[in-house]
């Protein structure tokens, strides 16, 4: 009984994780959104900051958030395979 438990445990830890995972990632999406709308709003003002920074962290976001979405697909795949083995 305690090993099933202990399981069930597991299954909530892995749900929790993918649902933060998932949620770290639309969070950078949405910040990436803005620092490349800065680019193209900068570039019809004048140039106050260069655009590599703001383009460099649009790219930085964008990774972290493929990576982050990569994770909860991960976590997403062994909560299903931990449900399956308990039906």
């Amino acid at each position: 009984m305690a090993f099933n438990e202990k399981k069930k445990s597991m299954v909530t830890v892995y749900r929790e994780k993918m649902i933060d995972y998932k949620r770290f990632a639309f969070v950078l999406m949405c910040a990436s959104v803005f620092f490349y709308l800065g680019v193209m709003i900068s570039s019809y003002a004048k140039h106050v900051n260069p655009d590599y920074v703001m383009m460099g962290a649009t790219l930085l976001f964008i990774a972290l958030a493929a990576i982050f979405f990569y994770l909860s697909a991960k976590y997403r795949k062994l909560v299903m395979k931990s449900e399956e083995i308990d039906i």
